[in-house]
Formats: C-alpha cells, sequence, structure tokens
C-alpha cells in the first residue's frame, strides 16, 4: 500500500550574525501551520506539514547545557526523536526500508536536527541507541535470535561518489554507480558490521574526519557535499513454533547539501555555470521532486548520482520523512520561502514500502530445500525405491555422489553461520583497538601541544590533529619523497613551509622560503612564538587553532577566561588585514558586506595559486560594485574580476558565479597534483578561460532628467565610470520634449512641474554615440531602465568603441503623476554601457572616485539646466524690454496684461523674478558665472 512522503520543517533560534543584524522574525507556528510574513508587509504565506516544530525560543540551557523547553510550544530534541525516530524503529523492526532527509540553506539547523551537538543529541545517535537498546531486550526474550547491524557513510561532492568509511581505498577516483533489478548502489562501499551505538558513533566519527580531509587536501567545500550514512538491520528470528525468518531493513540519513543562495544581481545565463552544473545533484533531487509530486510519467532519476542512489527514497520501497530547517530570519526570506515551497511539494510524493527478505536468508532457504532434497533422494536410493518409481536402480557410485553433494551443501550452511560469527568477532576486535587509540591519541592531546583543524562547518572542526614533538617539527608537501613531521597537502604547500620548535613550553614557528602563513590574520616573514588559541592559517586553505596545554592550564588556574575560536572569527581578522573593511563597519550593510567578502577571499587566493601552478595566464581580483553603478544591486556587492595576462581582457562575475568557476579549478589541481600529464579541458569547461563573445560590463552614466520636468532640452557628454569609478569614455546623449508626432519643443517651458500635472508628457531618449572606450571593445551597446518600467530599453549593438548609435525613443506618459514629476525633478536614469572584447589592448585612465564622479555629473546637469533656463528667461526679460520700449515710443500710458503675456510668449511676468532666483541659485552653488543678462539692475 503506497503512503505520502512524511514532512516536517523546525525554526531554529537567531544565530549570533542574525543578532547583529538585528534581524526580525518572519517565522510564525500553530499547530501544523508555519506561516512565513514578507519583510517590510503584512503579506502572509501559509504551508500545512505533518509536523511544524517550533524551536525558536522558550527554552532555557540546563547545566549539562541540553536545551529544555519552558512550554509546551518549544520542541527540543526529544519530542523530534518521538515523532520521527520512533517511526523509524518501528518500520526498521517490522522489515521496511527507510530513509530521513534533511534540507535547507547553509546554516538553518539541518545538522543540528539529524547529529545534533553535545548533549542535544539528533535523530541519528538517539535512533541507534534505541535500536541497540531494544536489541539487547529482544535477545534477553529470545537468545536463540540473531540481530546483525552493519553501517556505511557515503559523501557525494560534484558528480563524485566517496567512502568516507574507507580512508585510502576510492578518494581520488570515486566509487562507480551500478544498477541491478532496477536500484542503484555504490560498488565497493564499504560496511562495517556495528554491535554497539559506541561503535557507531566510532564510524560516524571516521566519516567526518575523512570528509574534513578530502575537503581540506582538495579545496572543497563540505557545505556543497551531500552525506548518506546507512545502516543496515538485519533479524533472524527463531520462534517456538513454525519456520524461522528472516526481516532486512535499511534506515538512510541524508544530509543534503545547503541550498544556494541566489545571487545578488539575481544573474542568469553565466557560460560556465550552465554547461558545468556543479550542483546537479541538488538541482536534479529538485527536479525529481517536482516530477513524482507532479505524477509525470518520466522522473528524471539517472540525470544524477544522488538521485539514482535514493531512488527507493524518493519513489520506490521505502518509507521517507523530509526535515526541512528554516531560518527564522527576515534577511533569509527568499531562501526560507524556497525550502517551505520545496517541503510542499516533497509532502505530495507517494512511496510503497514492502517486507524486505535479506539475500542471505534466500540462500540458506535455497540451500535447505536443497539439502531436503538430496536426503530424500539419497533415501530412495538407499531403500531401493527408484526401482519401484521407475527409475533403474541405483549404483554405488551414484549413491556415494548424492551423499558427497548432501555434505557440502552442509558445509555451505556451517560456512554461512561461521562466516558471520567471524565477521562480527573480527568487528569487535576492530573497534575495541580503534577505541583505544583514540582513546590514548586523546590522553596524549591534553599534554602535548599541538594543532586543530578549523571549518565551516562546525561539525567538521578538531576532526584534523597535527601534535608538536619535543624538538624540531617541519611541514611539508610530502612530496618527492619527503617525510615532514607534518604533510600537507594543498595549493601553495611548499616543500619546506615551516619549522616548528618546542621547546620548554614555548612554540615557535618559522616560514620557509616563499611560504605564505598567517598568524591571526597578519603574514609573517620571521619565527614568530605561538600562543593558546592562536590561528595559523598556512597557504590558501589550511587553517588551524593552537592548543597549548601550559597556557590552557594556567588561564584555567588563573580563571582567566578563554575566547571561543570560530571560522568566522578567523576568517574576520583575515579580511580586516586586507583593508577592504573596518572593524568600525556594523551597519546591517557593512556585515552582510562582510560576510560575502569572508566567502570570496578564501577562494581567491586558492583561484589565483592555482592558475600560477597551472601556468593559467589570468589573475583574479576582488572588486567592490555600488548599486549607484550597476542595476539591479540592492546594496554594496562582491564582485571578481579575471583578468587574461595575455591581452587584458577582464571579466566580470558576481560572488557566486566566481564561487562555482573555483570547484572546477579545485578539480582540474587535483589531477594536476595526482600527476595527470595533461590537466586541458574543453573551453566550456575551463573555468579559466572565457569567451570574447562573452559581453561584459564596461561602465555606466547618471542622466538627470529634471529639464523635461521644466519642458526644456538637454544636450550633454558625461563620463562613463566603470565599475572603480574611474572615467573609461564619454556617453554624448540628448532628452528633448516633443509632442505625439515626435517634434521638438523648443519654444516652451514651465516654470513648475505641477503644470504638468495630470497631462500627457513626452521626450525624446537620444543616445547618440559613446567615444574614447578602451579599443579592446569591438562591438557596444547601451541599456537603460526609465522610471517604474520592468523591461529595460536597449540600443542596437554598434561597432566600436567609437559607436554611433543614434538611438531614439519617445517616453510618453499619458497622464503625469506626482510620482512621476518627482521623479524626473530628483532621481536619474541610469544607463549602463555593455560591449564584447577584441585583441587589442588599452588602458583606461582614472579620473577619482565614483562618488565624486556622480557628484560631478550633477553638478554639470544643474549647471547646464539653469543655463538653459536662464537663457531662454533672457529671451522674455528682453522681449519685455522691446515692449517697455515701443509702449514708450508710442507715448501710451499703460501697460495691458495681453501686451505682457504677448511678449513673454507662454509664460507669465513671473519670468523675471525667476531669472534672478536662478542667477542667485548658480551663484550659490559655484556652478558658474551667472549670465549678465539675468542681472536687471
Amino acid at each position: 500500500m503506497s503512503e505520502t512522503v512524511k514532512v516536517a520543517v523546525r525554526v531554529r533560534p537567531f544565530n549570533e550574525r542574525e543578532r547583529k543584524l538585528n534581524a526580525q522574525l518572519v517565522i510564525a507556528m500553530e499547530g501544523q501551520k508555519t506561516y512565513i510574513a514578507q519583510p517590510g508587509s503584512n503579506e502572509k504565506t501559509d504551508f500545512v506539514f505533518d509536523y511544524s516544530y517550533w524551536s525558536h525560543d522558550a527554552f532555557r540551557e540546563r547545566p549539562d547545557a541540553y536545551l529544555e523547553p519552558l512550554d509546551d510550544k518549544y520542541a527540543d530534541q526529544k519530542k523530534v526523536f518521538q515523532d520521527l525516530g520512533f517511526g523509524l524503529l518501528a518500520n526498521c523492526w517490522e522489515g521496511y526500508n527507510c530513509s530521513l532527509f534533511a534540507y535547507g540553506q547553509t546554516g538553518s539547523g539541518k545538522s543540528y536536527s539529524i547529529v545534533g551537538h553535545k548533549t542535544n543529541k539528533g535523530v541519528i545517535p538517539m535512533t541507534c541507541e534505541a535500536l541497540f537498546q531494544e536489541i539487547e531486550k529482544k535477545k534477553k526474550e529470545n537468545p536463540k535470535n540473531e540481530y546483525v547491524v552493519s553501517c556505511s557513510m557515503l559523501e557525494i561532492y560534484n558528480e563524485r561518489v566517496r567512502d568516507l568509511l574507507d580512508k585510502d581505498g576510492h578518494m581520488k577516483e570515486g566509487l562507480k554507480i551500478r544498477e541491478s533489478e532496477d536500484r542503484f548502489y555504490a560498488e565497493h562501499l564499504k560496511s562495517d558490521l556495528v554491535q554497539s551505538y559506541a561503535e557507531i558513533s566510532q564510524k560516524l566519527d571516521l566519516g567526518a574526519k575523512n570528509r574534513t580531509v578530502a575537503a581540506t587536501n582538495m579545496n572543497e567545500t563540505s557545505s556543497r557535499a551531500h552525506t548518506v550514512f546507512a545502516i543496515k538491520f538485519i533479524q533472524k528470528i527463531v520462534p517456538a513454533q513454525g519456520k524461522p525468518m528472516t526481516r532486512e531493513s535499511t534506515i538512510n540519513l541524508v544530509d543534503l547539501a545547503g541550498s544556494e543562495r541566489q545571487n545578488a544581481t539575481g544573474a542568469t545565463g553565466d557560460r560556465f555555470t550552465e554547461s558545468k552544473n556543479i550542483n546537479r545533484s541538488l538541482h536534479t533531487l529538485g527536479n525529481v521532486i517536482n516530477a513524482l509530486s507532479e505524477k509525470k510519467s518520466h522522473v528524471p532519476y539517472r540525470d544524477s548520482l544522488l538521485t539514482k542512489l535514493l531512488k527507493n527514497a524518493l519513489g520506490g520501497n521505502s518509507k521517507t520523512i523530509m526535515v526541512a530547517a528554516l531560518s527564522p530570519a527576515d534577511v533569509n526570506y527568499e531562501e526560507t520561502l524556497s525550502t517551505l515551497r520545496f517541503a510542499e511539494r516533497a509532502k505530495t510524493i507517494k512511496t510503497k514500502a514492502i517486507v524486505n527478505e535479506t539475500e542471505t536468508d534466500k540462500l540458506v532457504r535455497s540451500l535447505q530445500e536443497e539439502v531436503a532434497r538430496l536426503t530424500a533422494e539419497l533415501r530412495q536410493m538407499q531403500s531401493g525405491a527408484g526401482a519401484t518409481s521407475g527409475k533403474p536402480g541405483s549404483s554405488k557410485e551414484e549413491v556415494d555422489k548424492l551423499q558427497e553433494m548432501l555434505r557440502l551443501s552442509k558445509e555451505d550452511m556451517e560456512r554461512m553461520d561461521d562466516t558471520w560469527k567471524q565477521k562480527l568477532e573480527e568487528s569487535k576486535r576492530a573497534s575495541q583497538q580503534e577505541a583505544d587509540e583514540q582513546k590514548q591519541f586523546e590522553e596524549k592531546r591534553k599534554v602535548t601541544p599541538h594543532l586543530w583543524n578549523l571549518n565551516e562547518d562546525p561539525a567538521l572542526n578538531e576532526r584534523i590533529v597535527h601534535c608538536f614533538t619535543p624538538g624540531n617539527n617541519q611541514i611539508g608537501n610530502g612530496r618527492d619523497g619527503d617525510n615532514p613531521t607534518i604533510a600537507l597537502r594543498g595549493v601553495k604547500i611548499t616543500k619546506d613551509h615551516a619549522q616548528v620548535k618546542n621547546k620548554k613550553n614555548k612554540i615557535t614557528i618559522k616560514p620557509g622560503p616563499d611560504a605564505v602563513i598567517l598568524v591571526n590574520g597578519k603574514q609573517i616573514d620571521k619565527p614568530t612564538r605561538l600562543h593558546h588559541n592562536d590561528r595559523v592559517q598556512f597557504a590558501a586553505n589550511h587553517l588551524y587553532v593552537v592548543y597549548h596545554p601550559y597556557e590552557h592550564d594556567k588561564n584555567v588556574k588563573e580563571k582567566k577566561p578563554e575566547t571561543k575560536v570560530t571560522y568566522d572569527m578567523a576568517q574576520q581578522e583575515i579580511l580586516m588585514s586586507t583593508g577592504l573593511v573596518s572593524a568600525d563597519d556594523k551597519s546591517k550593510t557593512d556585515i552582510l558586506l562582510q560576510e560575502d567578502l569572508i566567502e570570496v577571499l578564501p577562494k581567491l587566493n586558492e583561484a589565483n595559486a592555482i592558475a600560477e601552478a597551472l601556468g593559467k595566464k589570468v589573475i583574479f581580483e576582488v572588486t567592490l560594485v555600488a548599486p549607484a553603478v550597476m542595476d539591479g544591486l540592492t546594496r554594496t556587492s562582491v564582485f571578481v574580476k579575471m583578468r587574461n595576462l595575455r591581452n587584458n581582457h577582464e571579466w566580470l562575475f558576481d560572488s557566486k558565479q566566481f564561487l562555482e568557476r573555483t570547484y572546477a579549478m579545485g578539480d582540474m589541481y587535483n589531477e594536476y597534483l595526482e600527476g595527470v600529464q595533461n590537466t586541458t579541458r574543453p573551453q566550456e569547461e575551463d573555468p579559466f578561460w572565457e569567451s570574447d563573445e562573452t559581453e561584459v560590463f564596461i561602465g555606466s552614466v547618471h542622466l538627470f532628467p529634471q529639464h523635461v520636468a521644466y519642458l526644456m532640452d538637454y544636450e550633454e557628454a558625461l563620463p562613463i565610470t566603470d565599475h572603480r569609478g574611474n572615467q573609461i569614455g564619454k556617453l554624448n546623449f540628448k532628452l528633448v520634449p516633443c509632442d505625439a508626432k515626435g517634434n521638438d519643443i523648443l519654444d516652451i517651458c514651465v516654470e513648475d512641474p505641477d503644470e504638468l500635472l495630470g497631462k500627457e508628457h513626452r521626450f525624446k531618449l537620444i543616445i547618440e554615440s559613446v567615444r574614447g572606450l578602451p579599443n579592446r571593445f569591438g562591438r557596444v551597446r547601451c541599456q537603460y531602465r526609465f522610471f517604474v518600467e520592468k523591461e529595460t530599453g536597449k540600443s542596437p549593438e554598434i561597432a566600436g568603441p567609437n559607436a554611433d548609435f543614434n538611438y531614439t525613443r519617445v517616453i510618453t506618459q499619458q497622464k503625469a503623476t506626482r510620482q512621476y514629476i518627482d521623479y524626473l525633478k530628483n532621481e536619474e536614469i541610469l544607463v549602463e554601457v555593455f560591449g564584447k572584447q577584441v585583441s587589442a589592448t588599452g588602458a583606461a585612465k582614472s579620473s577619482g572616485t565614483k562618488e565624486v564622479q556622480q557628484d560631478n555629473n550633477k553638478m554639470a546637469s544643474d549647471l547646464n539646466f539653469y543655463k538653459r533656463k536662464c537663457t531662454r528667461l533672457e529671451h522674455q526679460v528682453e522681449g519685455v524690454k522691446q515692449l517697455l520700449n515701443q509702449i514708450k515710443a508710442e507715448k501710451k500710458p499703460t501697460l495691458t496684461v495681453e501686451d505682457l503675456e504677448h511678449a513673454l510668449g507662454e509664460s507669465n511676468m513671473k519670468a523675471a523674478i525667476q531669472a534672478v532666483l536662478l542667477a542667485n541659485k548658480a551663484r550659490e552653488s559655484n556652478l558658474g558665472k551667472a549670465s549678465q543678462a539675468c542681472n536687471l539692475s
């Protein structure tokens, strides 16, 4: 009978980052319902799941660090286990396959629910503990029953499967995925027998350590990997009456990679990302979920390794639960909403689980049937019944042959039983040896100075430990037959990277030639004393913390508090040393920018080191782009520029596009370390290559449309500024008021834009040309977004760098609103310039920062505006003078209003006053010398 996937969602407390940002709570729960509120509005979206767990507040920390509820609303670890873990166990004992998925963005609390932390044990350890407790209970009830538990652990990273319980085997090339009887499996995946939760805990620790070593040595990001921990449970039940029965079930506990954040720009279409499709597994999982929820005939299980291995869990023989982890903060609204929608689709999936019979049980039953058949046949032959049944009499040779077959069959059955007992005994000895060795090592750590690794995933901290023996300790890459005290593998790790001296409770590190070593965020070039909790980074990606037992014990004795060292803390001090940010940057925007830099900078250093090692003639540089420079940005964002050192061509990638490339760079470097002679890849898969046909952002121009608010034309050549704020060329344009037929209106203006309210308003936006761009740009185009338009206006692509667009667009506002008038008076039109590069070189001249350039553009626009308006008013004043002279010549006693209006055209007597005001404003603003014609004295 089929049943739907059970789905639970769980919201965690605010983390330190969100508290710094003064984040607002956007998640609410009531019963099975979960609500998410859109930041800045009252709009809410609600979802219904099997379980909605509120773990955001209403709890306290006990002395043993367990988080216990203060009321019934809070869902602690025990509550989650009671709802989900007990169900897994019950299904497991009945012989069903079970699967538990954890899904959500990085840092949303997936690992806490699945694995837990210290006394707050997660579903995996609590399920395993309960399983072995039940086994012991059932063994006492019936000693004849047998229970066999084994476990395996694999990781999927970049479409490669690794056995995390096999330290050396298949780590480089990965495991092959095979298909058998409509199911997929990892060939040669190691499965270890375990007899207690302590042994399972050892396997989890081993898997985490191997995962950390692989991620560190192979320049990988742990949050991009999927982990599958499988527990295989076999029951051999011997009832008082009836035939023995064997059941087999597998519990798959799946920790999925963090669901990706969207790019800050919302940019799509990156050539490399689309062709490489690095995170194919998570993408395909979404497609599979969609196909199953919509009951499509074709489900794309085969499109990724993850969905192949989880085919049964998703749509086959399994009882499946999904736990979606939610961030409570408004800063993660989009990611959390995406997670909720994913979970909502998952709950419509149906699976059909059956009780499993083991392959061993089938074989034993087959052998038992064979023994019974041979025994019956042998008796027939010995009694002479063969002749009566129509068969000729059996010879002695035939009888002996049957007896031999019977003996071999019985031996096979005994051998299978002995094999299981032998494996269990071997497993017990190995586990005991591992436990003894780990205990000895932990005792050694307490008294020996050492380094422990620091990882972006807190669950992978302290998985790698390097002890300093008394005397000199050599640190190097261990290549070319060298055998250093501590061997590190990775980008820019040299043969003699460092020497650490451990003498009389003093630890000193000395960098080797050309070695990059950072201590507490700063690069060292001479012997440096190391202290307890110092942070040490070797080259680009080996980050460690110093443990000094003497100093630690001294701090404890003197009751000095010790700062908890975190990955973010270590990266923060490295970031501070670059000068890109300041410790005083505390605003929400500053903190978000720092987070982006912490994510990008380590990878940037790796990318440059790999490019140098592989002989790639490119260099990567970080750059900060303000929202005023590029359309679509809501805050200052991190971009990475890739520059070709041969021809100076440049490409600008947002942080996510760049990070996608770094994963492939790591693969290429690993091939290089493994001795692959040719690491060259097709251009579309080469992260160090980009086509000249790829359009790049050149710069932008700010046009101020205030002129047309007064029905005045505006013609100017404004500087094009690149993402750094440097002038890179000029844009020639016009803004001209026009009528319905597109004819220019040059003789009419208004004194107050409010006169246009409710009326039809038109003007022509004319982009004439660009001048002075670097010669490397062969084809150029412009685009812009006006007022509230969603679509961008685009000029044609013209051969450049001095391109004549002659682009004209008549912009019509059928009814000028207050918003429209205010936009014309106070806002700007951002015109972006894009181009394609050709084989030529060119350099842009710097003319100052983007802020100064933008202010200069505004001042130039204002100056032009006031000059033009003064010129028009000069004509009007001249008309008044001529009228006065005419009246004086005709000796008329009075001046009629009609005569004055005729002299002023469409304007009125306020023109003269306005002229004086504009002249004074021009003087006060230092926009230039006022026209003498505006002086009415």
